[in-house]
C-alpha cells in the first residue's frame, strides 16, 4: 500500500460503459427525439469525442478490449454469441472468457490503492471468470449473462444482485448501488466500473416515461412515418433471402423512455459526487461498447447518418459517443476529432492517475492525455478491427482499418473490399476502392501484416455449407 498522502491526492474514477448505445443517442450527439439534458451538462463540463470507437460491433469483446489495454483479435476474445452454422464459413474459434493471467485496469489500480468496484453488466465468463477475479473488490450485478435475465424489472434473476421490491427498476438500481458506493468515507481513491445493461433488449421502460415520449412523437408526427425500412439482401450469402429491417428514424418511444432515465440517473449520479465533495477530483468517463441496433431485434434505433449498427463493422457498429471530464484539465466543452478506441482507455487511466504505464499488457492502447490537454494528434497510424464472425444483426465476417480518413472493410465471404473516404463520405454510401486501387492495397496489405502479427483467427470454408434457396 502507497502512502496515505500519495493515494489523497490521485483521482477518483467513474467508467460509465452503456451497451448498445449509438453514436447519435445523446442530445449532444445530434438526436433531437432522445432527451438527455444531464450527458449534455457533462459533455459541456467536459470533452466530446466525435471519432471515438468500440473495438468491436458486438459486447465482450469490446468490453474485453477496455479492461485490458488489447485488440480483440489479440486476446482472441473476437465474439460472444456463437456463429451461424448455416454459413459458407465456419466460425472463427474464440474465448469465451477473459483469461485471469491477463492484468486487468482493475487490478492494476487496485495494486496501487485503488478501491475497484464493478456494478452492472460483466459477460465475460462464468463464475471462475467474474470481476472478483479480475481485480473488484466488490461485484454487484455483474455476472455471465449478456441481458438482464428476466428484463429490466425486479425480479431480475441476476444472481449477483439481490432482487428488489417487485417492479424495481434495473437502470434505478444499479444506479442506487454506485451511489452507495462513492457515499463511503475513505481516503483511498476509487475507480467504480458502471456498466449498464441499458439500452440491451429487451426494450423495456417505466411506463410513464413511456407515455412522455409517446407523446412527443405524436406531437412531431413521427408515428405517421414509415420507422423502419426494408433494405437491401443480407450480405451474407446464406440470408440473401432476406432483407435489412433498418430503422430509419428515431421515434421507438419505449426505447427514447430506456434513455431518458438513463440520463435522469446520470443526473442522481453526478449529484451524489456533488454531495459528497469528490466532483472536484473525479475523472468521469461515458462511452458504449458496440453501436445502436438499428437493422434487426425490432431495430429500436437509427444511427443515421451513419451506415449500419450493431454487429456490423460499418460507422453504425463501432463509432460511439464519448464524453470525459477531467475537472481542471480539460476546457469545458471542448470537441475532440481525433480518433480513439477501446484499447486506449488503459494507458490513459494509469497516466491521468500519474501511474507507471504496462506497455506489455496494453500493448495495443495509446493514452490519449495528450488530447484531454488540448493536443490535436496522437502518435498512431491506424486503427484496427477483426470481427471473423456472422452477426446476428446481419454483418458478415471480415476485418477492418482506418487509417487517417481513409477507412478499408475486407469481406471473408467473397474476399471483396471496400474503400471509403470518411472525411468525405461519413455514412460510407461512396466505394472508391475501384478508383484508388492503389489505396485498397496499400491498406488491405498492412491490414493482413496486422492480423498477421496478433495471430487473428481467420474462418475457413464450411464443408456442409449448402445454399438452400
Amino acid at each position: 500500500m502507497e502512502a496515505n498522502h500519495t493515494l489523497v491526492n490521485r483521482p477518483n474514477f467513474i467508467f460509465i460503459l452503456l451497451d448498445d448505445m449509438g453514436w447519435k443517442d445523446l442530445g449532444c450527439y445530434g438526436s433531437s427525439f432522445y432527451e438527455t439534458p444531464h450527458l449534455d451538462r457533462l459533455a459541456s463540463e467536459g470533452m466530446r469525442f466525435t471519432d471515438a470507437y468500440a473495438a468491436s460491433p458486438v459486447c465482450s469483446p469490446t468490453r474485453a478490449s477496455i479492461l485490458t489495454g488489447k485488440y480483440p483479435a489479440s486476446l482472441g476474445i473476437t465474439n460472444w454469441i456463437g456463429g451461424d452454422a448455416k454459413g459458407k464459413l465456419l466460425d472463427a474459434p474464440y474465448l469465451r472468457y477473459l483469461p485471469l493471467e491477463e492484468k486487468s485496469m482493475a487490478r492494476a489500480l487496485k495494486e496501487h490503492g485503488y478501491r475497484t468496484w464493478n456494478v452492472g453488466k460483466w459477460h465475460m465468463g462464468g463464475k471462475d471468470f467474474y470481476p472478483e477475479k479480475h481485480g473488484f473488490d466488490v461485484n454487484v450485478g455483474g455476472c455471465d449473462w449478456g441481458s438482464p435475465h428476466k428484463g429490466y424489472f425486479s425480479p431480475y434473476g441476476i444472481e449477483t444482485l439481490p432482487d428488489g421490491p417487485e417492479g424495481e427498476y434495473l437502470t434505478d438500481r444499479l444506479t442506487d448501488e454506485a451511489i452507495r458506493l462513492i457515499q463511503q468515507k475513505d481516503q483511498a481513491p476509487f475507480f467504480l466500473y458502471l456498466s449498464h445493461y441499458t439500452v440491451h433488449t429487451p426494450i423495456q421502460a417505466k411506463a410513464e416515461d413511456i407515455a412522455k415520449y409517446t407523446e412527443k412523437a405524436k406531437k412531431l408526427g413521427l408515428d405517421q412515418l414509415s420507422a423502419i425500412e426494408e433494405g437491401e439482401l443480407f450480405p451474407c450469402e446464406h440470408k440473401k433471402h432476406l432483407r435489412v429491417q433498418r430503422r430509419v428514424i428515431q421515434s421507438d418511444p419505449v426505447y427514447a423512455a430506456m434513455i431518458d432515465n438513463l440520463d435522469w440517473n446520470i443526473g442522481r449520479l453526478l449529484q451524489a459526487l456533488e454531495e459528497t465533495g469528490q466532483a472536484e477530483n473525479t475523472v468521469i468517463i461515458f462511452t458504449s461498447d458496440n453501436g445502436g441496433l438499428a437493422t434487426a431485434e425490432s431495430s429500436p434505433t437509427c444511427n443515421a447518418p451513419l451506415q449500419e449498427g450493431k454487429g456490423w463493422m460499418y460507422e453504425g457498429g463501432v463509432r460511439e459517443p464519448l464524453i470525459v471530464k477531467w475537472p481542471g484539465t480539460i476546457k469545458p466543452g471542448s470537441v475532440c476529432e481525433v480518433p480513439v478506441t477501446s484499447p486506449d482507455f488503459y494507458p490513459t487511466l494509469l497516466e491521468i492517475a500519474g501511474l507507471p504505464l504496462l506497455p506489455e499488457q496494453h500493448s495495443d492502447g495509446i493514452s490519449f492525455v495528450p488530447l484531454l490537454k488540448g493536443e490535436d494528434s496522437l502518435e498512431r497510424e491506424a486503427i484496427y478491427w477483426h470481427y471473423p464472425h456472422y452477426g446476428n444483426q446481419g454483418g458478415t465476417p471480415g476485418s477492418s482499418i482506418r487509417m487517417g480518413n481513409d477507412k478499408l472493410i475486407e469481406f471473408f465471404e467473397d474476399g471483396r473490399v471496400e474503400l471509403y473516404n470518411l472525411l468525405a463520405d461519413l455514412g460510407e454510401e461512396h466505394d472508391i476502392a475501384k478508383e484508388r486501387p492503389d489505396l485498397a492495397e496499400k491498406l488491405q496489405k498492412k491490414l493482413s501484416q496486422w492480423r498477421e502479427q496478433v495471430e487473428a483467427k481467420i474462418p475457413v470454408p464450411n464443408p456442409e455449407y449448402t445454399q438452400s434457396f
